[in-house]
């Protein structure tokens, strides 16, 4: 055996409580986002379609794997690779609904670096889109945030926005009446902005600026109603089944997307039907979010203009914070290494 091929390699294990103990901030999860979507602007990302395994299990959930490279994180890179469930009635057993691991890779070698819990990533880095996407195309002088939704990513959602913006209120509601009181008490032990719970998505957007669907359907279900979109407003629905109206895009003075290849492909999320109808296209898409981070085109430019962000969850953005964990795990020597060869 040559000696290249004796090398030993190590790669670090990361468990949920590893992570947990790191004390990522959300101003640095949101700039590790905000940077990979203006790297995706600039082209300096890879990445292929998700893919959807749907088990023969009865219809209660299904995974999506995600696959991407980004070009300007450490020294020459780094792909990784995510396998998400997607399983609704988990909570029933106390699981979340979205258990999620991640694996990175040096792209020169293929040496695998690192793999870990990355239920927490999945749960943030959704949450840090939403916000980054605010942070360019909402109001700054957003005061109502309406949120349908309770599990999986609603907090993240909540929390960042609330980071960056002075809310004089937050309305949450989601199906249970019990899901919605706990989330909002999860809330209120965390900001400090006025949670109110309602028990309908119509009193959530009711005159709402920031207007979040992040609903967990088992099928269609028009939860966010072109009406309730006002002037000036920004509207965020990406629940894996669809729960607006058809007719929602026509109110829109702008639509935008993360990634308009991603929103083409696979069988969920919530302009499904719209790319399925034309209504959605080339023609009606404004801009990906990475063209407006990157600077090439501008974001919100008036008070009045009701923009629309469809966040499908692209896997750079699983890279982007996985990498973070990472480094920072370096740095601090946390995690278990694991002799792989």
């Amino acid at each position: 055996m040559s000696q290249q091929a004796q090398r030993e390699i190590w790669l670090r294990f990361l468990s949920g409580p590893d992570i947990d103990s790191l004390q990522l901030t959300r101003p640095e999860i949101i700039s590790a986002v905000d940077d990979v979507v203006a790297a995706h602007g600039r082209g300096e990302t890879v990445f292929e379609p998700r893919m959807h395994l749907v088990p023969n299990n009865g219809g209660v959930g299904h995974f999506n794997v995600l696959r991407g490279h980004v070009s300007n994180l450490g020294a020459h890179g780094v792909s990784g690779v995510k396998v998400v469930g997607d399983f609704v009635p988990n909570y029933l057993q106390g699981l979340p609904s979205e258990l999620a691991m991640a694996t990175l890779y040096d792209p020169t070698t293929g040496v695998p670096l690192c793999v870990m819990d990355a239920t927490l990533v999945t749960e943030v880095r959704t949450g840090a889109m939403t916000a980054v996407g605010a942070k360019h195309l909402a109001r700054k002088d957003s005061k109502i945030l309406g949120h349908v939704g309770a599990r999986g990513t609603a907090f993240s959602n909540v929390t960042m926005l609330d980071s960056l913006f002075d809310f004089d209120e937050i309305r949450v509601t989601s199906k249970r009446p019990e899901s919605r009181e706990a989330f909002a008490e999860q809330l209120r032990a965390e900001i400090s902005t006025p949670v109110r719970v309602v028990d309908t998505a119509e009193e959530a957007f009711d005159n709402a600026d920031i207007l979040i669907e992040a609903s967990r359907l088992n099928e269609p279900t028009p939860l966010l109603r072109t009406a309730a979109v006002k002037p000036g407003a920004f509207v965020v629905p990406y629940g894996t089944v669809s729960a607006v109206e058809l007719d929602l895009l026509d109110v829109m003075d702008k639509v935008v997307v993360d990634d308009w290849r991603e929103a083409q492909s696979g069988r969920f999320g919530a302009l499904r039907p719209h790319v399925d109808t034309g209504r959605l296209s080339p023609e009606t898409l404004y801009a990906q979010l990475g063209e407006i981070v990157s600077g090439q085109k501008p974001g919100r430019e008036s008070d009045d203009e009701r923009i629309l962000l469809w966040h499908r969850g692209l896997s750079i953005l699983d890279v982007a914070v996985a990498h973070l964990i990472l480094t920072k795990a370096e740095q601090t020597d946390t995690g278990t290494m694991l002799r792989y060869r």
